[in-house]
């Protein structure tokens, strides 16, 4: 960097500045997921047969991966999950191109999510010192495969035990469930991406800890109460079935004792 640059950026912005280099950014970032989103409304037998309505086969890949499990430990059949018995229906002339518009603009913004993470980046970066400007990539990178796992494990655990547990719920063998695709998609994609954002929150305790908002001491005292927010979160994410909750619980517990260490770290570099 050279030293002319250096010195602009010491320089004292006014707020309609910082809000004129923040339109900028919004503007490359909404381009970003208006381009990732046309590709998703293009391929849509991919976006939809073979991600999203995925779920509905009883050959998908978790269902297949419990009955293999129930086979290992011994336990037979009991952990196989089998059809699922309900349809899918459309119940408005414009349904089907509506959903196809909103699960492309979701699409767009989980693909563009590294790109999005790279503009927030570079619009704080000039209020951070030069030695914390290193660690963009590995922030960068971290911060996308925390996202990433998120979505991958929500996609995979998460969200299919939700549609079988709720696809497959009945109060009375008169009921016959016929799902709208509007409810169907919103609960995966709801799902799916609320666990991708929950696994950001190494990343979050990162930005605190270095902002001196948290420290590992404060973190490990409201550790019990963390607990308890997590299993209300778990609650409020998946459906009201134990074996989801439980799925979400131990991450998130796990992440948070690893938060904890990143804080450490952080605070000890101060």
């Amino acid at each position: 960097m050279s030293k002319k640059e250096s010195e602009e950026e010491k320089k004292e912005m006014s707020f309609l500045d910082h809000l004129e280099v923040l339109r900028w950014h919004l503007v490359r970032s909404t381009i970003a997921v208006i381009l990732f989103a046309s590709l998703a409304f293009i391929y849509k037998s991919i976006l939809f047969d073979d991600i999203i309505l995925a779920q509905k086969n009883s050959n998908f890949w978790t269902y297949q991966l419990f009955c293999k499990f129930s086979n290992l430990i011994g336990k037979g059949d009991s952990l196989c999950l089998g059809d699922i018995k309900f349809s899918l229906i459309n119940l408005t002339m414009s349904g089907q191109f509506t959903i196809h518009i909103m699960t492309s603009i979701i699409a767009g913004i989980v693909l563009a999510f590294p790109y999005l993470l790279f503009e927030i980046w570079r619009f704080i970066r000039p209020a951070l010192e030069k030695k914390e400007r290193k660690y963009a990539t590995a922030l960068i990178f971290s911060g996308s495969f925390l996202f990433s796992l998120g979505i991958l494990f929500g996609y995979f655990f998460i969200s299919p035990l939700s549609v079988q547990f709720l696809g497959n719920y009945v109060v009375s063998d008169l009921v016959e469930n016929n799902i709208s695709i509007q409810s169907f998609i919103s609960t995966v994609t709801t799902i799916t991406l609320a666990c991708g954002l929950v696994f950001e929150l190494p990343l979050l305790v990162y930005f605190l800890s270095k902002m001196g908002i948290l420290t590992p001491e404060v973190m490990r005292k409201y550790r019990k109460i963390a607990i308890v927010a997590t299993l209300i979160l778990s609650a409020v994410i998946t459906p009201p079935d134990i074996s989801s909750q439980i799925l979400l619980t131990v991450p998130l517990l796990i992440l948070y004792e690893v938060s904890i260490f990143i804080s450490k770290i952080v605070n000890s570099k101060s």
